[in-house]
């Protein structure tokens, strides 16, 4: 959640920010931050590179757990934990990243430790996580990145 926060507190949105009005306050931000207005201004350019960076991480970060998205992909979301057999996980710092049998990736926030750790030794972390961790996190759907 703490990242979530600070995008949130990096584009000055809240929680029910809707998609048309992040992607216009996302658009405006850049504006402000994008590199190409510091041509000629090394130490400003280096900054609003690194501005414009975390802006678009925030951006597509918000977009992606955002309730508009998250409902427009509850089906797919739904047909995957229900029909797809959990291929491998990975937990790091409060995120759970959980490969599913069809391909799909996903990434759940602020899963505790102790939830991981009760997972992983259950007699069947799939069920587990079924009952525990999919419908109770917030998620987001991610690329494999290994």
């Amino acid at each position: 959640m703490k990242k979530i926060n600070e995008y949130r507190k990096l584009l000055e949105v809240d929680k029910t920010v809707t998609l048309k009005d992040l992607k216009t306050i996302y658009r405006n931000a850049m504006k402000d931050c994008h590199p190409d207005k510091f041509q000629g201004n090394e130490e400003g350019l280096h900054e609003a590179e690194l501005k414009s960076k975390m802006v678009i991480e925030a951006y597509h970060f918000l977009v992606s757990i955002n309730p508009e998205t998250i409902k427009n992909n509850l089906p797919e979301y739904n047909e995957t934990i229900a029909t797809s057999t959990i291929t491998d996980y990975k937990y790091t710092d409060s995120r759970l990243h959980v490969n599913f049998s069809n391909g799909s990736v996903y990434e759940y926030i602020s899963v505790p430790r102790a939830i991981y750790v009760k997972m992983v030794n259950a007699e069947s972390p799939a069920r587990y996580a079924k009952r525990h961790i999919f419908n109770a996190y917030p998620y987001r759907k991610t690329i494999n990145q290994d």
